[in-house]
């Protein structure tokens, strides 16, 4: 049985993913998410100004005139979360813990895609597979993809992110609107991201920490690597300690960057004390101007 302190969590999320999705996420998802291909709708009457490739031959043969066929956008999709679910997800200094943003940001790509009629499923790993939610439709369907994110308690520690994409290209035969939610500390998966997007559209969700880019001064602590146990002490008060830290976070920074840009795979980055809101609407932006240049 859920627990009620959960079933609140999801309760409150659904109230203000569902509010930010009618008030500004709906029409921009429907505009940057088009259908994966074109399927007939109707033969009719050829009018001035229709394309002579799309006559229909052998009924306008039969009928003595003219006769095109009719295509409409294959308008419905299936929406996919990859959500880490390891034990770094768990980490947080500001407002949350990054496994409760990605949570929060699974809903509002949830949400977004049930108002538009499309599915939506899910996978959740760590260094296995942990669980996989094939795609449905349907505001239940929605909200048992919520709790997974908030509720489920992995078996694993790690982060396998070639796995997890090995899995979903198992899994998953029809193109699919991939969200890979992360906060991406796991070995190269450059190769298997650039194949995984070459047969779907995925999007690289970033989930960080501040703290993960710039060490506060907090004085001699210790600090536990949740996904090893190692556990170093640190005196963070140190100037050059803090330096190199923010050197190394860029470095990483920089290589995941290059792995994205290599892949051909959009990013966007959100963080446990600010809102995820901008961040998204950017991407959105971002997608539109892209397709309005085509």
């Amino acid at each position: 049985m859920i627990p009620k302190d959960i079933i609140r969590k999801v309760r409150r999320i659904q109230i203000s993913t569902s509010r930010k999705v009618t008030d500004v996420f709906a029409g921009q998802y429907k505009s940057v998410f088009k259908g994966v291909g074109m399927e007939f709708e109707e033969v009719r009457e050829y009018m001035p100004g229709d394309e002579i490739r799309s006559i229909d031959w052998n009924v306008t043969a039969r009928m003595g005139h003219p006769y095109v066929k009719k295509f409409v956008e294959e308008r419905e999709l299936t929406i996919m979360l990859v959500l880490d679910a390891s034990m770094s997800s768990r980490f947080g200094t500001a407002d949350r813990i990054k496994s409760d943003l990605a949570a929060e940001f699974c809903s509002v790509i949830a949400f977004s895609a049930i108002k538009n009629s499309d599915k939506v499923g899910m996978i959740t790993f760590t260094d296995k597979v942990e669980r996989f939610i094939p795609a449905r439709k349907g505001v239940k369907h929605v909200l048992r993809v919520i709790r997974e994110a908030l509720y489920s308690v992995p078996e694993g520690k790690g982060t396998d992110i070639n796995m997890a994409l090995e899995h979903l290209n198992r899994v998953m035969t029809r193109r699919a609107i991939v969200f890979l939610i992360s906060d991406f500390i796991s070995s190269d998966f450059r190769k298997m991201l650039s194949v995984t997007n070459k047969w779907h559209d995925v999007i690289a969700v970033r989930v960080a920490d501040p703290s993960e880019e710039d060490l506060p001064d907090a004085g001699v602590v210790k600090l536990h690597d949740a996904e090893t146990g190692e556990l170093k002490v640190v005196d963070t008060s140190d100037t050059s300690t803090r330096a190199s830290y923010r050197k190394k976070a860029l470095k990483m920074g920089e290589m995941r960057n290059e792995t994205f840009k290599a892949a051909k795979v959009d990013s966007i980055d959100i963080f446990t004390d600010r809102s995820y809101a901008d961040p998204l609407v950017r991407f959105f932006r971002m997608r539109e101007r892209r397709i309005s240049r085509r």
